[in-house]
């Protein structure tokens, strides 16, 4: 039996990798994002390498209607959504003070409720299938005391860990898998869009950085596994325990000097 999977953010990054790492496996896709042309290279691309089945439907899900207009794109097409990744995303680098209210109201709408929405919408049909995937993809900022000069992002990474650990524990033993991933720092685009890949690159060694090609795949073998959360690479693993044993001024301290090396405060 064909599934099919749904990725947001589908674009580029992590949600290109991933969307590759499940047509490897046999999944056909539902891509999203904004980037319509860009998308649709990448649906070719899939669809010559691996002969699967590619649905392109642009969309922006800084709307709050995008998710309930989405699900009703996709059911139109008389199409099932067997699996879900929620990987749409981006960081405002600028300062909470300094960042316009408009952009801060986008944050929270593309990476901490459409997830929310598009899981609540699609979840119900997984759940009386008998079957489902989900990722949400966090961060190891998420698990980490604060981001500072990046006030938001790292709190709406905290909540999808904890809202998807939340759904792992409901859908025990219906068939449906919830994941929450959480890479740390990754190659892709993200950091150009937000400006700062000059201060990363700089302030930080290579071996830290990983490819999205590796986070996707330790993703997918991890949501297979049925794990509820998940963090590539050990170094990363260092740190996220450290997050959590440090006391609070310690670890604030730390992650100050982490912001100013990125000259974010």
């Amino acid at each position: 039996m064909r599934r099919r999977i749904l990725i947001t953010g589908a674009s580029a990054g992590i949600g290109a990798a991933l969307a590759r790492v499940y047509a490897e496996t046999g999944w056909d896709l539902i891509l999203t994002a904004r980037r319509e042309a860009v998308l649709s290279t990448l649906a070719d691309q899939i669809r010559a390498d691996h002969g699967i089945d590619v649905v392109v439907i642009p969309d922006d899900l800084a709307d709050p209607e995008a998710p309930r207009r989405l699900v009703r794109a996709i059911a139109a097409r008389g199409l099932t959504v067997d699996g879900l990744i929620n990987n749409a995303g981006f960081s405002r680098t600028t300062g909470f003070l300094a960042t316009d209210p408009a952009r801060h109201a986008a944050m929270v709408q593309v990476m901490l409720s459409a997830p929310v929405a598009l899981s609540r919408l699609l979840l119900p049909g997984m759940v009386e299938r008998g079957f489902g995937r989900i990722i949400n993809v966090a961060s190891l900022a998420g698990q980490m005391p604060a981001t500072g000069g990046d006030t938001l992002y790292g709190p709406i990474k905290s909540f999808l860990i904890k809202a998807s650990q939340g759904l792992w524990l409901e859908t025990r033993g219906t068939g449906v898998h919830v994941t929450a991933l959480c890479p740390g720092y990754t190659l892709t685009e993200f950091h150009d869009v937000n400006g700062s890949r000059e201060q990363v690159s700089s302030a930080y060694p290579a071996w830290m950085w990983q490819t999205a090609d590796h986070v996707a795949r330790v993703a997918h073998a991890a949501c297979e596994a049925d794990r509820p959360r998940v963090t590539p690479g050990l170094m990363n693993n260092v740190l996220a325990a450290l997050g959590k044993l440090l006391p609070d001024g310690l670890a604030l301290r730390m992650v100050a000097g982490h912001a100013r090396r990125l000259k974010r405060i």
